[in-house]
């Protein structure tokens, strides 16, 4: 009975940090999207020096087919991503140098 009663205790023990690393992974994901925005758009020749927001844009969005705006500390981009394929990219405005 105490083996029982111990190997209970021990399943939950390891289930705990399980599932509360399963929350820490989404609250991860939703964190670095930005950057993984950006990662992107580097790769393909643009400049994000610092991602700020990236906000999912649900008209322009299809299945298969993401559409985002990007905010970066140096320009705002619309960014369509397919997958397998390069994503598409329009640079929305320029970010306007402080003090002028």
């Amino acid at each position: 009975m105490r083996k029982t009663v111990m190997m209970k205790f021990t399943g939950l023990a390891l289930a705990a940090p399980f599932a509360v690393g399963l929350a820490a992974s989404d609250a991860r994901t939703e964190e670095t999207l930005p950057g993984m925005l950006a990662t992107q758009l580097r790769a393909q020749g643009y400049a994000c020096d610092k991602p700020l927001k990236a906000e999912r844009d649900d008209k322009l969005s299809k299945p298969d087919n993401e559409a985002w705006t990007l905010t970066c500390s140096n320009a705002t981009y619309r960014i369509s991503r397919v997958p397998d394929l390069a994503a598409k990219v329009e640079k929305v405005e320029e970010a306007k140098e402080q003090g002028k």
